[in-house]
């Protein structure tokens, strides 16, 4: 038989016990991280700006790298990002990549992108989505490469006969690839004179990223994103705009966004980030860059560079 101080001290402690319990209950749960992530592979424009590698961004879902445009650098950029702790985009996992319009500075790493990853032990082709034309522009790179094909594969590397090849899907809008991770809609933009230009949407399970491509100003872009989680969009300065002349401000103003016009398609987007990325500077700083996005848009809004990840 228990005494009345054995029986108090058990009754304290279920009192505690019980109390830490209902604490415990009443706390906020820690936010957990997107399991998504967003690595920008390439921020640049064809100006041969060493700290910035052409056009290319990987979207990470579930472990498994999609990547948008392939401009120079794409596969070295890659490997530092896996360094970096981003084993999806270690070169012999690349498989994919979604293309938005064929101008050299966004396609110069097809090249690097077909053989690299393929030198270093990848065994299944290249999927590649894209606009009309992207089927010649692969059958040419392979072509214009067939004596290293030949000498990899034959010679003493005895290298596999799959890994260099490339599955290539010339696109139209909608829904363009969908598996487990991910769903990709392809959506047209105004890229100036280029018959076919696309902006792509990934939807994965915690997030829904919108990329703009090359583009003039476009309800495309707004409609896509849709209060979308992030928005990856080029820009130019409108300040070094105004000093450019004639001739440039009208190739510019056909085929690019100004710093303005995004600040005016972002608010109406509503996106929850808005990264820049393919700056056009014309003799500005990124600081007055973003300067002239806040003057028009209210949102949070970053300037991306190199292997930067969201």
């Amino acid at each position: 038989m228990r005494s009345p101080f054995a029986r108090s001290w058990l009754l304290l402690c279920f009192f505690v016990l019980a109390c830490s319990g209902l604490q415990s209950a009443q706390q906020p749960k820690p936010k957990v991280e997107s399991d998504t992530r967003i690595v920008m592979l390439g921020t640049g424009t064809p100006i041969p700006d060493p700290q910035r590698s052409g056009p290319a961004v990987a979207i990470v879902a579930s472990d498994t790298a999609y990547l948008v445009d392939c401009g120079p650098g794409i596969v070295r950029r890659a490997a530092a990002a896996a360094q970096n702790g981003v084993e999806a985009l270690d070169p012999p996992k690349l498989g994919m990549v979604f293309v938005t319009h064929l101008h050299s500075d966004h396609t110069l790493g097809l090249p690097d992108l077909i053989f690299t990853p393929w030198i270093e032990g990848r065994e299944k082709p290249l999927e590649a989505y894209g606009p009309e034309g992207l089927k010649a522009m692969t059958r040419n790179i392979l072509e214009a490469w067939k004596e290293d094909i030949a000498i990899r594969t034959e010679g003493l590397e005895h290298g596999n006969r799959t890994g260099y090849q490339v599955n290539v899907h010339e696109i139209q809008p909608g829904v363009v690839y969908q598996d487990e991770n991910v769903k990709v809609t392809a959506f047209p933009v105004a890229h100036g004179s280029w018959k076919q230009a696309f902006g792509y949407r990934f939807d994965t399970h915690d997030r829904s990223i919108v990329l703009s491509g090359d583009t003039a100003p476009t309800q495309a872009v707004v409609k896509a994103c849709n209060r979308c989680d992030v928005l990856i969009h080029e820009v130019y300065s409108q300040a070094g705009f105004d000093r450019l002349p004639p001739g440039r401000q009208q190739y510019h103003s056909h085929f690019h966004t100004s710093t303005r016009e995004l600040g005016r398609i972002a608010s109406e987007a509503n996106p929850g980030l808005l990264i820049l990325y393919h700056q056009l500077f014309f003799g500005t700083t990124e600081e007055q860059l973003l300067e002239e996005i806040h003057r028009v848009y209210a949102g949070k809004v970053v300037s991306a560079h190199d292997l930067d990840v969201y």
